[in-house]
Order: C-alpha cells, then sequence, then structure tokens
C-alpha cells in the first residue's frame, strides 16, 4: 500500500503545517512518529516546540 506524500503548508503567519502525518528525529536522537495533522513552531516562542502552541499570536515576528 502507497503512503500519501505529507503536505507542508507555509502561511503569511504562523506554523508549518504539515498534513499526511510525519516523522520526527529529536536532536537526542529520539524518533516520534505524528498522525494526520502536525504545526510546527516557526516564530521560536512556543513551549512546546517543535510544535506550535499559538504563541505566534502575541509576537510580531511573523
Amino acid at each position: 500500500m502507497e503512503h500519501p506524500i505529507p503536505t507542508i503548508i507555509i502561511g503569511k503567519k504562523g506554523p508549518f503545517i504539515i498534513k499526511g502525518g510525519a516523522k520526527l528525529i529529536h536532536p537526542d536522537g529520539r524518533e516520534e512518529l505524528r498522525d494526520g495533522t502536525v504545526a510546527l513552531c516557526r516564530c521560536g516562542l512556543s513551549a512546546k516546540k517543535p510544535f506550535c502552541d499559538g504563541a505566534h499570536k502575541e509576537c510580531e515576528i511573523l
């Protein structure tokens, strides 16, 4: 069975949205599989990095 190609949506503001799941590899080598939709922080202010927690709404970086 073929896997769908994940789609990355880059908006003018906010996180990078990955649809179709993703495998994240952390600096310590730990691998984390995520299904469905994943929102990755790009403002650097999230308390849940690498995931978005909505902190970008309070900053003027993006």
